[in-house]
């Protein structure tokens, strides 16, 4: 077995894992030493079998990217101990606020993103581009990079304050309204990692209605131009 130390989100965490990928994935996260850690994960042979049965097709990827699903599905639970939650999303930051794009798979939050880094150029700073952190804290709620930052691999070892979340659906045309968390709550709930765990899934709910207080949320109808960016962004930063 594989062992290291990350901090991530703020958190110390140990993995022990049977391949290296894991430990490559997370090496921007790496702290040295052997160091007090908040959380421990160890993966075991159940907790692969675990992820071939989640995944379609599961039996055909190779057990190393398997296991990484497993390190983050116990982080994301463990997290949630910390008040903080996973939620699938791409994040950017501008003048030290975080923005959060999130939609049904293939919708284009991604690209959406990547535009607004075309269109503001260094201004722009990619936070995660698929499973950031957040956490809710008192009067404040922070998005934070993770490893896990998608396949084309976006994303920054960094903390920002999340301002927005805009769900995004596809239109020839863009559209922007800022909505009532009322809204998006449903949407929410389907995109933020849910435990197995009763008394987590509980807590889980307990931070949405805390995030729904913090943050401002926002429908875009887009298309995939540097228009949208520009729809996007001019109502957003207020």
């Amino acid at each position: 077995m594989i062992t290291g130390y990350y901090k991530i989100a703020d958190r110390i965490i140990k993995i022990t894992s049977f391949y290296e990928s894991v430990h490559k994935l997370c090496s921007e996260y790496r702290v040295d030493g052997d160091v007090y850690c908040d959380i421990e994960v160890e993966v075991t042979r159940a907790d692969i079998d675990n992820e071939i049965a989640r995944s379609e097709n599961g039996d055909r990827y190779q057990e190393g990217y398997l296991e990484e699903l497993a390190v983050y599905r116990k982080i994301a639970t463990e997290m949630l101990r910390y008040d903080t939650f996973l939620m699938h999303g791409s994040v950017v930051s501008v003048d030290g606020q975080a923005y959060m794009f999130t939609a049904k798979s293939g919708t284009g939050k991604s690209t959406h993103a990547k535009l607004w880094c075309d269109l503001l150029g260094e201004k722009a700073v990619m936070v995660n581009d698929d499973k950031p952190l957040i956490r809710v804290g008192s009067n404040k709620t922070t998005v934070y990079g993770t490893p896990y930052n998608g396949k084309h691999r976006r994303g920054n070892n960094m903390a920002v304050p999340l301002k927005a979340i805009c769900y995004l659906t596809r239109s020839e045309t863009n559209s922007i309204e800022e909505v009532s968390s009322k809204d998006l709550y449903h949407i929410l709930l389907q995109q933020i990692y849910r435990p197995g765990d009763k008394e987590l899934l509980i807590k889980t709910v307990s931070l949405i209605d805390k995030l729904t207080k913090e943050v401002k949320f926002y429908i875009l109808k887009c298309n995939m131009d540097i228009s949208a960016a520009k729809t996007s962004y001019n109502a957003m930063k207020g």
